[in-house]
C-alpha cells in the first residue's frame, strides 16, 4: 500500500485553491483559467485544489468541474511539474464517489471532501459519509474540509483507522483552541493538518499544529503567500506577522458579511491585474465600484516587508 508520501508532502505546503474565471456569456473561460494554473506552478505552488470553495465549486456545473480538473492535471503535465493535485469533490455520497473515481481516472492522486450539505450531521453519520468515499477510492488520498466544530478528534480518529488513506484534515473552524485539541485527540502525526481559513489564521494554526495552509490569495501574489508559508516553517513568527499585516486589508474584506465577497474579492483583485474578468456567480455578487478600487490600491501596493 502506498504511504502518500508526496501527497502528504505537498498538503504541508501552500495549497492553493484556483478560482473558476467565466467569459462573457457565463461559460468556463478555459483559457483564462489555464493561464491562471500555469502562474500558480511557476510561482512554485505545489499543491492545486480545483473545484474548491474559491473554485465556486457548489456554482459550477458537473461538466465544469470534470473539464476544470482535466485543464488543471493538463497544465502540471504540459510544465513537467512535481505539483499534487487535490479535487474538490462533495454532496451527496454517489455523486461525491462518482467524482472521485472520475479524478482519478483523469490522473489525480488526491480528493478534497467538501463538508456535507445536510442540516442534520451526527459524529457516527460523518464518518459513514466519508467512510463511503474513501472506501471507493483506496488509491487516493483523502482529505476532508471540516467547517463544523461539532466534529471531535474521537470521530476522525475513527474514520482514520478505518481508512488508510484519509491522510489530512482541512481545518476551517476559527477556533484556534479547538484546533488543537482536535488535531491532539485526532491524532497530531496520523493526519497532515492544513489550516483551512487561509493567510489570516496561519500563524495561530502553525504554533498549535498545522504544517500547511489553503490560500485563495495565492492567485493574485504567489509571492506572498509563499513568503508566509517559508516564514512559518522557519519559525519565525515575525517574519509570518509582517506578511500578515501586509494582506490583512484584503483578507478581511473577503471575510466581512460572513464571507459573502470571498472569491469576489479574489476575482477582482485578478482582474485589477488584467488576469480575468470579475464575474461571479449567484449567490455571489460583484463588488460595487468603490470597493472595487479599494481592491486595486491594496494589491497594486503590495511589496514584501
Amino acid at each position: 500500500m502506498t504511504d502518500f508520501a508526496p501527497q502528504r508532502a505537498a498538503l504541508a505546503d501552500v495549497v492553493a485553491i484556483p478560482v473558476t474565471p467565466f467569459a462573457e456569456n457565463d461559460q468556463l473561460d478555459q483559457e483564462s483559467y489555464r493561464a491562471l494554473i500555469r502562474r500558480l506552478l511557476a510561482s512554485g505552488v505545489q499543491a492545486l485544489t480545483p473545484n474548491g470553495n474559491t473554485s465556486e465549486f457548489y456554482a459550477l456545473t458537473p461538466e465544469e468541474r470534470r473539464i476544470e480538473v482535466e485543464l488543471t492535471l493538463a497544465e502540471v503535465a504540459a510544465a513537467g511539474s512535481e505539483a499534487q493535485i487535490l479535487v474538490g469533490v462533495g454532496q451527496d455520497v454517489p455523486s461525491a464517489v462518482a467524482s472521485a473515481l472520475e479524478a482519478r481516472a483523469a490522473g489525480a492522486r488526491m480528493v478534497m471532501v467538501h463538508q456535507p450539505v445536510h442540516p442534520y450531521v451526527s459524529l457516527d453519520g460523518w464518518v459513514d459519509y466519508h467512510r463511503a468515499i474513501a472506501e471507493a477510492v483506496p488509491d487516493l488520498g483523502v482529505v476532508p474540509y471540516l467547517r463544523n466544530p461539532a466534529i471531535d478528534g474521537a470521530a476522525i480518529a475513527r474514520l482514520g483507522a478505518a481508512c488508510p488513506n484519509v491522510i489530512g484534515v482541512k481545518y476551517a473552524v476559527p477556533d484556534v483552541v479547538r484546533f488543537a485539541s482536535v488535531a491532539r485527540d485526532a491524532g497530531l502525526d496520523r493526519f497532515v493538518w492544513v489550516a483551512g481559513l487561509a493567510e489570516l489564521w496561519a500563524p495561530s494554526y502553525f504554533a498549535s499544529g498545522a504544517t500547511g495552509f489553503t490560500s485563495g490569495l495565492v492567485n493574485v501574489a504567489p509571492e506572498v503567500s509563499l513568503a508566509m508559508r517559508d516564514a512559518l516553517r522557519a519559525g519565525d513568527y515575525p517574519a509570518a506577522m509582517r506578511v500578515w499585516e501586509l494582506i490583512r486589508p484584503f483578507e478581511e474584506l473577503r471575510a466581512e458579511r460572513q464571507s459573502a465577497n470571498n472569491v469576489t474579492v479574489v476575482k477582482e483583485a485578478l482582474a485589477a491585474l488584467g488576469l480575468c474578468r470579475r464575474d461571479i456567480r449567484p449567490p455571489s455578487t460583484v463588488l460595487p465600484p468603490a470597493e472595487r478600487e479599494r481592491v486595486a490600491t491594496m494589491v497594486k501596493g503590495w511589496e514584501l516587508p
